[in-house]
């Protein structure tokens, strides 16, 4: 089965750190761009970080840029996003998402409108950061 799960997530304090992860399965993902997105109640779902597959650029939304770290293990065929330093306003619905685009730029991957980009979507997780 064509597939992302998903995992990590949870209830931590500000400050504090997560690491969310998704495994694929029946696809490899070092041939596809990949991104992570949140949403949280009552705003719209935003890029929060992309990377390329054909060079690995990544691209940052600038309410994560230094706290976030988006990475990809070949081996494993799994996707992380370390999340550093978390606030309150980081709290969300967190979605991975795999897309096989190779002219799109990591910028571009994040852009809630090329979302038509991405060919699997996780079954996301919540991230609550709360005190």
């Amino acid at each position: 089965q064509l597939q992302l799960v998903e995992s990590g997530g949870g209830l931590v304090q500000p400050g504090g750190s997560l690491r969310l992860s998704c495994a694929a399965s029946g696809f490899d993902l070092d041939y596809y761009a990949i991104g992570w997105f949140r949403q949280a109640p009552g705003k719209e779902r935003e890029g929060v970080s992309c990377m390329r597959s054909a060079d690995s650029s990544t691209y940052y939304s600038d309410s994560v840029k230094g706290r976030f770290t988006i990475s990809r293990d070949g081996a494993k065929n799994t996707i992380s996003l370390q999340m550093n330093n978390l606030k309150s306003e980081d709290t969300a619905h967190y979605y991975c998402a795999a897309g096989l685009s190779f002219t799109t730029s990591a910028q571009g991957l994040c852009d809630t409108s090329n979302q038509r980009i991405y060919d699997y979507w996780s079954q996301g997780t919540q991230v609550t950061v709360s005190s």
